[in-house]
């Protein structure tokens, strides 16, 4: 297996910082987050707005080579790219599944829309399976993957509703990447059991962990209500250690890409760069 970062889990560091950050640290690759962000609503940078590490989709086009030859330079690999343009926004995932064979990075991930839309459930998939068979086309042609995340709160939370939705499309060109903190939320299945149904699905793996806690507040019928949030990898309810021999052990020879969106310890410090990107 090889390891890399995802950069929307180092908002404090710029692309070329991240770059010269994981390199020195012996990281094999990175994984890039690409879209059109939000600021940040403090002026400090986060995880999901005025992530300073996050690649914008506008203007990527312009901006491919200069990272491309970054981290080359560096030494480090492409993991993939983290798009989050919509399996239906077909616009954008083009974009995204262009400038992620421009940026010389194998696979990118395709988002999948929310399952609690007012269109229902058994339409809103099979007109996605339209839209992922479209991306896996265009993948093709471009020689890259398509990525399907496991991600609660979609369509596809779990290896069984990804399987279903890829199930017949070619694995050379569409995948799932298993995701061990968001099956914390939801979809948790038996990870052996997972790798084995997913088979040539599985292309993709991140890793982050999550746990559910509770402020002792109740619903009116009663019930405990527990909310989850996100956890360092050691002190969430999955066991990464486990998980990683579980991967090894079914011959899981791909990436693993690191996310870590918990704020248990500081944050981290910019490490020196001689680039102004």
């Amino acid at each position: 297996m090889k390891f890399s970062v995802f950069t929307a889990s180092t908002p404090d560091w710029t692309p070329a910082q991240a770059i010269t950050a994981l390199a020195g640290q012996g990281w094999d690759g990175i994984e890039w987050r690409l879209l059109d962000q939000q600021p940040s609503s403090t002026g400090e940078p986060g995880f999901w707005a005025g992530n300073l590490a996050t690649l914008p989709l506008a203007g990527i086009e312009g901006e491919v080579a200069g990272i491309a030859a970054l981290t080359r330079d560096a030494g480090l690999e492409m993991s993939g790219v983290a798009g989050y343009a919509r399996a239906d926004e077909r616009d954008d995932v083009e974009r995204v599944l262009r400038a992620t064979a421009a940026l010389g990075a194998p696979q990118a991930r395709v988002a999948m829309p929310r399952s609690d839309t007012a269109e229902a459930y058994p339409a809103l998939f099979e007109r996605t399976r339209e839209d992922v068979a479209w991306a896996a086309s265009l993948a093709a042609s471009l020689g890259i993957k398509a990525l399907v995340e496991l991600h609660h709160e979609t369509i596809t939370p779990s290896a069984s509703a990804a399987r279903r939705l890829l199930e017949g499309l070619d694995p050379e060109h569409v995948g799932v990447i298993h995701d061990l903190g968001n099956l914390v939320i939801e979809g948790r299945e038996r990870h052996t059991a997972a790798f084995e149904l997913l088979g040539d699905y599985l292309a993709h793996v991140h890793v982050k962990n999550a746990r559910w806690v509770t402020d002792g507040e109740r619903t009116p019928a009663g019930s405990l209500r527990w909310r989850h949030e996100w956890a360092p990898l050691r002190d969430g309810q999955a066991d990464v250690g486990q998980y990683l021999t579980d991967l090894r052990e079914h011959g899981y020879d791909g990436w693993v890409t690191l996310e870590d969106f918990s704020t248990d310890l500081p944050s981290r410090s910019a490490p020196a760069t001689t680039s102004p990107t």
